[in-house]
């Protein structure tokens, strides 16, 4: 540790080691595609590497960086790699970096309107711009009875959601006294694990939670869900929560939002729009029928953070009524009352939320609307789900293989067309070369590959290489499985 008056970083200090880091960071892109995407390091080994002890005395920050590379990197997974093409894009840019740092600068708690007023009416005002930039309905915007606020993942905004409707279906009754069995939840079987998630740590349970069987293309039948929110009542349930996706994990289904939308509006159910992924596309006005009925739904969300060019963590969640949402999540102590805040003339977002406290996530998101533009998001996944489609075209020429489900937008689920088997042994010979990263998951009791395509900056000609290098690894499966 150097000698100096004071136990904290200096600011030339600050700057000189500030330099570093950028610069470590720019080399790190720079070399990206050097590294095996996946990890190779085995369960411990980093552990192993590190001491036992914490440092006594502080170190030289060139000590962390150095150690950044001998012992960080390889347990590092690649995701900002050109060649991942597993789960989901998690998009990282320069802007949104910046953007990050500069919150992360400022240090500040944006709990209150009053803890940090920018911090408040950036995030209102920039998710009213992606209402517009999304083609999304009027109600959600902060000027209406709705509004919108960011939150940290998907499954936090579902989360809250389901509070929300939880409790306006039960008159606020189960935030004063506990719970009451007889609420159901409705979600397709393809739907992302959070919601039931999210029905257990509400405090549903996920006995209460109805999995709707889903049409050929794997979105949820509105049949379906109409027979069992029939059945539901006639067992004198009580019908409080749906929850539709645009974009399903597995494989990129979209449910009907129309006919879904209807029956909600039927029976006087909660309609939440898990649009996690896909819902960024609808930036582009090509891509916007995958919102179509979207005017029925009570909440929505979409993470910039998968296909917006914003690094993680940032998931917009939007409701029609904020006032349900704040009445189930408010909790009002002394020491958080302020004047401002009893006028309603501002939003203190930690009523939005689970936790009390919030960073300023919007000025990544301001930072990455205003440095690309309309323009430059459209290009961006205009071109990755051009890559896609093209991927799709090269599979379906190949009579070996077989696409397992519609390539709507940036994934494709494809499979050769052999046992189960074959194809884990092919997807384990692919990941375990460190040329690129993929991961399965199951289309008709068929194991099948996701190839996932939006990482930042990933090419038509990446796409092509690594379909390239998956015909080497079948055929030489296909020559030793013939052995």
């Amino acid at each position: 540790m150097n000698n100096k008056d004071t136990i904290h970083m200096s600011i030339n200090e600050f700057k000189e080691n500030g330099y570093k880091v950028i610069d470590w960071i720019a080399d790190y892109y720079e070399n990206i595609e050097s590294y095996p995407v996946l990890s190779t390091i085995k369960p411990g080994e980093l552990r192993k590497s590190l001491p036992k002890n914490p440092p006594k005395d502080g170190e030289n920050f060139n000590n962390i960086l150095t150690d950044m590379d001998d012992k960080i990197i390889p347990g590092v997974t690649h995701w900002q790699s050109p060649n991942f093409f597993a789960y989901f894009p998690c998009n990282a840019t320069g802007p949104a970096i910046l953007g990050d740092l500069l919150s992360s600068g400022l240090g500040i708690q944006g709990m209150l309107w009053a803890s940090s007023p920018a911090c408040t009416e950036l995030e209102s005002h920039v998710l009213d711009w992606l209402v517009d930039m999304l083609h999304l309905p009027e109600k959600f915007k902060s000027d209406s009875f709705g509004g919108g606020v960011i939150q940290d993942t998907a499954s936090s905004a579902t989360l809250c959601a389901l509070i929300a409707a939880r409790e306006k279906i039960s008159n606020g009754k189960i935030n004063e006294s506990g719970f009451d069995n007889s609420i159901r939840v409705y979600t397709s079987m393809e739907a992302h694990s959070s919601i039931e998630k999210a029905v257990k740590i509400a405090g549903i349970g996920s006995k209460n939670i109805r999995l709707i069987e889903v049409d050929q293309d794997f979105a949820m039948n509105p049949i379906k869900l109409r027979e069992a929110i029939n059945k539901d009542i006639k067992n004198r349930k009580i019908p409080a929560f749906v929850c539709a996706t645009i974009g399903t994990t597995s494989s990129s289904a979209i449910d009907p939002l129309n006919e879904i939308g209807e029956i909600c509006n039927e029976f006087g159910i909660w309609l939440h729009v898990d649009a996690a992924m896909a819902g960024s596309a609808s930036i582009c006005p090509e891509y916007r029928f995958i919102h179509d009925g979207i005017d029925y739904a009570d909440s929505y969300c979409f993470n910039p953070h998968k296909f917006l060019l914003t690094n993680f963590d940032c998931s917009c969640l939007y409701v029609s009524d904020r006032e349900a949402l704040i009445k189930s999540l408010t909790i009002n102590p002394e020491y958080l009352k302020t004047e401002v805040s009893q006028s309603d003339a501002v939003f203190d977002y930690r009523d939005w939320q689970v936790p009390l406290g919030r960073r300023f996530r919007a000025l990544k998101l301001w930072s990455v609307i205003r440095y690309y533009g309309i323009n430059g998001i459209q290009s961006h996944i205009r071109g990755h789900i051009k890559s896609a489609k093209f991927l799709s075209d090269l599979i379906t020429e190949d009579n070996r293989f077989e696409v397992m489900a519609p390539t709507v937008l940036n994934l494709v689920c494809f499979r050769y067309r052999e046992s189960n088997q074959f194809n884990k042994l092919l997807l384990n010979e692919l990941n375990n070369s460190g040329e690129l990263y993929l991961v399965h998951t199951k289309l008709n009791n068929k194991y099948t590959i996701r190839f996932s395509i939006g990482q930042t900056n990933t090419t038509k000609d990446h796409v092509l290489n690594a379909w390239k290098f998956i015909l080497k690894k079948t055929e030489e499966l296909e020559r030793t499985m013939v052995k």
